[in-house]
């Protein structure tokens, strides 16, 4: 058989019988990603964690009739023979990364995976001699193809009701507090906390080299400091807004991102021109917040507006007053 120390088999090179016993360890693992899955999303998602739950069930379904098909052509006895062994077959992520998946991101590798399962069986029925098994694994082919069809459609019935749109709302909601709030956070402290130093020495030096390393600096320093005490301050478990690793990467990163902005302008020799083009910069970062508090954070968007654009203004023309003075 396949030695874990020796090179992989290649698919073609396998046996009708290791070909029905990779299929019996493919279904048995994917019967356990999937309740895997279900039992992740239960507490939040009841709904699209009974989807998952019948989808291992049909998975155990199909390991039941493998093994019978196997012990009626070649006994009792199955080989271990999983996706690892075999070169160039497709492979399952580590279960323990479900932990970082959202729903939507669940959905999807769930749609993978059924892909990929359908894919298997219709090469294996092609190598099978046996009409019966090659029926049989036609069949399992058609199986994993419809499994995704099923799953969108009994997502489909649950969103139209009020556990649906329930759930919709918490993966929704879940998505604003990880991702768009801190980063949000972010964005506005980098575009409007840097304003102040980086025009500040724009306009005591007149020298878009010195201008452009210190904003670089500003942000960069801003970035990393707003990271590390997003990931710090909150640890997500009793204010649920999720992972600490990914409020803290989109937090630095946004507001890392918001100093550039108005920084890479001064990558231009000409001081005159450079400045110009970075108040431009600056005056669209404003407004790109305002519409994202608009848009996630359902802030009325002339309010939104109003404080982050005049919030701004005052700290830019401060900067400019300090520079210039």
């Amino acid at each position: 058989m396949i030695s874990f120390l020796g090179s992989r088999r290649r698919f073609s090179d396998l046996s009708e019988s290791e070909i029905l016993a990779l299929a019996i360890s493919s279904e048995e693992d994917d019967a356990r990603i999937y309740s895997t899955y279900a039992e992740h999303l239960r507490e939040k998602f009841p709904s699209s964690a009974l989807i998952f739950d019948q989808m291992a069930a049909e998975e155990d379904g199909h390991r039941r009739l493998l093994i019978d098909t196997y012990g009626r052509r070649f006994g009792k006895i199955i080989p271990l023979v999983r996706r690892e062994h075999v070169a160039g077959y497709y492979w399952r992520r580590p279960v323990w990364l479900v932990k970082n998946l959202d729903l939507k991101r669940i959905r999807k590798e769930a749609a993978r995976m059924e892909d990929e399962a359908a894919a298997f069986y219709t090469r294996a029925a092609q190598a099978s001699s046996d009409p019966a098994t090659r029926k049989l694994l036609g069949d399992l082919a058609a199986a994993e193809r419809k499994h995704e069809e099923k799953a969108e459609r009994l997502q489909s019935d649950l969103s139209a009701d009020e556990s649906g749109r329930e759930e919709e709302h918490k993966a929704f909601r879940q998505f604003i507090l990880t991702w768009v709030q801190p980063g949000l956070a972010g964005l506005m402290d980098g575009s409007v906390s840097t304003l102040a130093p980086i025009f500040a020495t724009a306009f005591s030096t007149h020298s878009s080299a010195t201008t452009f390393t210190v904003a670089l600096a500003a942000s960069i320093g801003a970035g990393i400091s707003m990271g590390f005490t997003e990931a710090a301050h909150d640890d997500g478990v009793i204010s649920g807004r999720g992972s600490p690793l990914k409020r803290g990467f989109a937090s630095g990163l946004m507001t890392t991102l918001g100093g550039l902005g108005h920084a890479l302008p001064y990558l231009i020799q000409h001081f005159w021109t450079a400045t110009m083009l970075a108040v431009g910069v600056v005056f669209f970062e404003l407004w790109a917040i305002a519409f994202i508090q608009n848009r996630y954070m359902e802030t009325p968007f002339w309010r939104a507006a109003f404080q982050v654009v005049l919030g701004g203004s005052l700290v830019l023309a401060a900067g400019i007053l300090i520079g210039g003075a």
